[in-house]
């Protein structure tokens, strides 16, 4: 049976892949594994049928026959760990993949989503002008600890993994700043995986659903 993803009927990232079933898709590509993609309006979010596979109405979902997960950190990791391409076959090796993806989520995406919701829902309160500089400085101590222990690696640990797709989509957050530039390692480090033919294959097809709403509008 085909897996299924539910994703944005129409995605507020306009089309960048920034929304979070652009993981998926990626992971689903690199393993060689078809889907059939589910679009959802933010209001059939809301609804008890997607309610009883995502409880906090949002999107992706995951569903094969009977099976179903959220949350992109699990569904990343079953993708990885049912089908060969994303995790490395020896024990240790596979353990510090997942650690980094971990990694990814816990670490690095937090202080670039908190950064996210400042500029998007904070810059209109009186606290904005001294909040944002620290939360600037939280992003690039984080950044700056990541790009010394990339150095001038190809991936993150030997081969690339479900860890470097992870840490990539979360990096790619920060594209439309500045915050990259000063770690010329990290953008080459994103240029490496966004130039996988994986990933070229899920953006457009992310891509490809913003413009057929745009053209339907």
């Amino acid at each position: 049976m085909t897996i299924t993803i539910t994703a944005f009927e129409n995605s507020p990232d306009k089309g960048r892949g920034l929304a979070r079933d652009m993981r998926v898709r990626w992971a689903l590509e690199e393993v060689g594994q078809p889907y059939e993609v589910r679009l959802l309006s933010f209001a059939q979010m809301k609804e008890p049928a997607h309610l009883a596979l995502h409880p906090f109405g949002q999107i992706p979902t995951y569903e094969e026959r009977e099976f179903t997960l959220f949350e992109t950190g699990a569904i990343i990791l079953h993708i990885a760990e049912r089908y060969p391409g994303l995790l490395p076959e020896g024990a240790a090796a596979r353990a510090r993949a997942i650690t980094w993806m971990f990694a990814a989520l816990n670490t690095m995406e937090q202080p670039i989503v908190e950064l996210e919701t400042v500029r998007l829902l904070e810059s209109k309160e009186p606290w904005y002008e001294q909040r944002l500089p620290a939360v600037q400085g939280r992003v690039r101590n984080r950044l700056g600890q990541l790009s010394r222990r990339l150095g001038n690696a190809e991936w993150l640990d030997g081969g690339f993994s479900a860890g470097d797709l992870m840490m990539v989509e979360v990096l790619v957050r920060l594209e439309s700043s500045s915050l990259l530039d000063d770690y010329p390692n990290l953008i080459a480090y994103v240029a490496r995986a966004k130039a996988r033919p994986a990933f070229e294959r899920a953006f457009a097809a992310q891509l490809a659903v913003f413009t057929a709403q745009s053209s339907a509008g």
